[in-house]
């Protein structure tokens, strides 16, 4: 117990912004002071869009401010914030970039003020206002700044870019609770291959794909692939399947295919370099747990993985390599993307097909 207590894995950035959203949602819960930060910019977006109506339309001409930081200065931010609510029960305050405070701007005949004047507010914020940082840098954690943010009152949260292996899985997920739709897990894969882990994106072809499906209540990996526009035979995922299986024949017969009807040929090798560093870096984080002894039930907990269904699928893709295939694996990747580069002769025909043949072993 104690194992598992020590290995629980941390909430990812869709758990806590799904706990955000449930503590603003409900005035018992939420903070009066609020710092959010991280590379995950698309869930920061998300929560700029919840704070900005959390009042509704009528109460916020005067009791909801946008601000940002490099056009503002703390002084300022700090009065807005200590005023009170015209006639609503609290009132908004956002600011965006809030690390830039105090850098820029200075008004005529006032305070300037500077970023540790914040820290007498977070001891003692005031009750009838809910006060909003956001930016995708953390501060220093050594100044009264960045000490203060630890403070009881405030909600310091940091949104981390998902791993690659939780892209799929979370596609299905948004898809089932913005439009109600169950994806299934090869469309998933699919649409997470073509796209990437660009979360804005991807949300834009979910809601692409569930437009598409109309009232059907799942999407296919056919739906998937006519809204992507990939009418191929072969896509990624079957040269995925045929490396994977150690069948050399047929993944270069399926690479020469994918480049002959590709636009692009550096655009489709760029794809599948992404797209195999993704396969195997989801490879290496199991085989990874594995070599520490750690049963497949635990490696799914640790890793955070939900669907039994996609786990299977990559265990099974991991138990076609050792661990100690993993550094000549990362190495063809490596010289296939210098490769791509220019730091190689060779054409996008011979990179893709030397990179199958050094995959497949």
């Amino acid at each position: 117990r104690l194992l598992n207590n020590c290995m629980a894995r941390k909430p990812s950035s869709q758990d806590l912004f799904q706990t955000i959203k449930k503590e603003l949602a409900s005035s018992d819960q939420a903070k009066p002071v609020y710092y959010l930060f991280g590379e995950e910019e698309f869930y920061l977006d998300q929560l700029l869009d919840i704070c900005t109506h959390l009042l509704p339309e009528h109460e916020r001409d005067f009791n909801s401010d946008l601000l940002y930081g490099q056009e503002v200065t703390p002084a300022r931010v700090l009065s807005i914030a200590r005023s009170f609510p015209m006639m609503a029960p609290f009132r908004v305050v956002i600011v965006r970039n809030a690390l830039q405070l105090g850098k820029g701007a200075n008004e005529e005949g006032g305070a300037k003020g500077s970023l540790q004047d914040f820290v007498a507010y977070f001891q003692q914020p005031n009750p009838q206002c809910k006060l909003f940082l956001f930016d995708t840098g953390k501060p220093a954690g050594n100044t009264h700044f960045g000490k203060a943010l630890k403070s009881a009152t405030v909600g310091f949260h940091e949104f981390k870019r998902m791993p690659d292996y939780l892209i799929p899985e979370w596609v299905a997920n948004w898809a089932q609770q913005q439009h109600g739709k169950q994806m299934e897990g090869a469309a998933a894969q699919l649409l997470a291959q073509f796209v990437g882990n660009h979360l804005q994106l991807l949300s834009t072809e979910i809601d692409k794909v569930c437009t598409f499906v109309d009232t059907r209540s799942s999407v296919t990996q056919d739906d998937v692939k006519k809204i992507i526009g990939s009418y191929r035979e072969y896509t990624a995922l079957e040269l995925k399947d045929a490396v994977l299986a150690r069948n050399l024949d047929k993944a270069l017969r399926i690479s020469e295919h994918m480049l002959q009807h590709s636009k692009s040929d550096t655009g489709e090798l760029i794809r599948l370099v992404g797209f195999f560093t993704s396969v195997f870096n989801n490879v290496w984080q199991i085989l990874r747990l594995a070599e520490k002894g750690m049963p497949k039930t635990q490696i799914q907990q640790q890793l955070g993985i939900s669907s039994s269904w996609y786990f299977d699928q990559l265990w099974k893709d991991a138990s076609r390599y050792r661990y100690s295939d993993m550094p000549s694996v990362f190495e063809a990747l490596l010289d296939a993307d210098r490769s791509i580069k220019g730091f190689s002769t060779l054409d996008s025909t011979s990179v893709l097909f030397l990179l199958v043949q050094r995959l497949v072993g």
